[in-house]
């Protein structure tokens, strides 16, 4: 079974920055769209960027030049790096992705990691 597991996050000064990880594991699966969500406390959950499988990317308005999304196929990690963070960047994050395994597609989502921007 494919198992998506987040890394990275923690507590951080506005301004500073961080890097998330998403580590895919578990079996034969390709994974074509891998996205990263978050979600405040209080909010609903919303999409901050995906990457395609020819490394397109696409951003949230409210990220757009700070944050950058990549991948590594080789071995099938996703990547944040997120920079000048902001108080309102605080939120769980999370990572998803469209797998094909065992004949199927499916959407897996990891379990989050909290991302606090405080001073």
């Amino acid at each position: 079974q494919v198992q998506l597991v987040e890394s990275g996050g923690g507590l951080v000064q506005p301004g500073g920055s961080l890097r998330l990880s998403c580590a895919a594991s578990g079996g034969d699966f390709t994974i074509t769209v891998w996205r990263w969500y978050r979600q405040a406390l209080g909010k609903q959950r919303e999409l901050v960027a995906h990457i395609t499988n020819d490394d397109s990317a696409t951003y949230a308005e409210s990220v757009k030049g700070r944050f950058t999304i990549s991948r590594d196929n080789t071995k099938n990690i996703l990547h944040l790096q997120m920079n000048s963070l902001k108080p309102e960047d605080t939120a769980v994050y999370y990572c998803n992705a469209d797998r094909y395994s065992d004949g199927a597609w499916g959407s897996i989502w990891g379990q989050g990691t909290q991302v606090t921007v405080s001073s």
